[in-house]
């Protein structure tokens, strides 16, 4: 009888065990929440307002991009790396997730160790833009205007830490250029001053900036990348004035580590499917974006080889922050 009784204890289990992977339900039964850590308005909220739409549709649930700025990306990244791994948060990783493991002395976190990557979505090129008040029209004349009015120009960031705060730092230090950093809590409200003339100089990313640029509410001095950029072919680059300068942003999704695998695999899935949507496409392009699609381990990669890029320039410029 003791036997018997094992083996029902025993029958019973398993059958509890493979009835609850049968009624289990697939990846994802939820909203999604996508963090940006930055406040609405700059390119990371621009590209997670691009991309959520497509991949609701693809998932089968909506995925809701809550903002949560400050602290040069920090706030929002330390709150996506302590929730729960279960595949119902997503990171827009950006560059400051490179620059910040260099730049910030007391993180509470190593984002390439605490978190997962998912998916690349683009890279994008800086913009040099500058409040229509300057009397400069080029790179050239704005470095001679610089040299003049040290005391004068304020050079806006959308936060310490991000591509746009160490573009400018990278063009300071191979100019010479004194300017005064002036961080704030996102592009958004970076640009409002810029359009305002609190601030004179922005090395912006181009998504954020376009639609200004185009209306005439800032002038466009000329693009970070190494090469033209094709949505606005008439501008130069900084590096036909400064030789060597290029800066260039980069994005994609990252989940907190231990995330199912299940849940990135889909995601980056659906999120590789966008990439090849020409109407995404055409939304990106129109933004100066070139998209980066490939697996979780090919994003990791560029996660990996910005951080260490972006170490050097760091570390050149003497930036830091406690």
């Amino acid at each position: 009888m003791r036997h018997i009784s094992t083996y029902a204890a025993l029958l019973l289990g398993c059958l509890t065990f493979f009835s609850g992977i049968a009624t289990a339900a697939p990846y994802p039964e939820k909203p999604i929440r996508l963090v940006v850590p930055y406040p609405p308005g700059g390119t990371t909220d621009v590209l997670a307002r691009i991309i959520v739409q497509g991949l609701t549709e693809k998932l089968g649930v909506p995925v809701v991009v809550e903002n949560k700025p400050g602290g040069g990306n920090n706030i929002g990244t330390e709150f996506v790396i302590k929730s729960p791994a279960d595949g119902y948060t997503m990171h827009l990783t950006n560059p400051a997730n490179g620059i910040n493991a260099t730049l910030y002395k007391n993180l509470t976190y190593n984002f390439i160790n605490d978190t997962t990557p998912v998916a690349g979505i683009v890279r994008t090129p800086n913009v040099m833009v500058v409040t229509n008040g300057m009397p400069v029209k080029t790179v050239a004349e704005f470095i001679e205007y610089c040299k003049t009015n040290p005391s004068k120009v304020n050079m806006a960031s959308s936060g310490s830490g991000t591509s746009v705060h160490l573009s400018g730092e990278l063009f300071k230090s191979m100019t010479g250029c004194k300017m005064t950093h002036i961080p704030y809590k996102g592009a958004g409200p970076a640009l409002t001053d810029l359009m305002g003339g609190q601030v004179q100089v922005l090395f912006d990313n181009l998504p954020s900036s376009a639609g200004f640029i185009k209306d005439g509410r800032i002038r466009a001095l000329a693009v970070t990348s190494v090469a033209a950029e094709p949505s606005f072919p008439n501008l130069p680059t900084v590096g036909e004035t400064v030789p060597g300068y290029e800066a260039t942003a980069w994005f994609g999704l990252s989940m907190p580590k231990g995330s199912p695998r299940e849940a990135i695999v889909k995601v980056n899935t659906a999120m590789n499917q966008l990439l090849a949507d020409p109407k995404v496409l055409k939304r990106l392009a129109d933004l100066g974006g070139v998209p980066i699609p490939g697996t979780p381990e090919d994003f990791g990669k560029v996660i990996a080889n910005e951080t260490q890029k972006w170490e050097k320039v760091v570390k050149a410029s003497g930036a830091t922050v406690d």
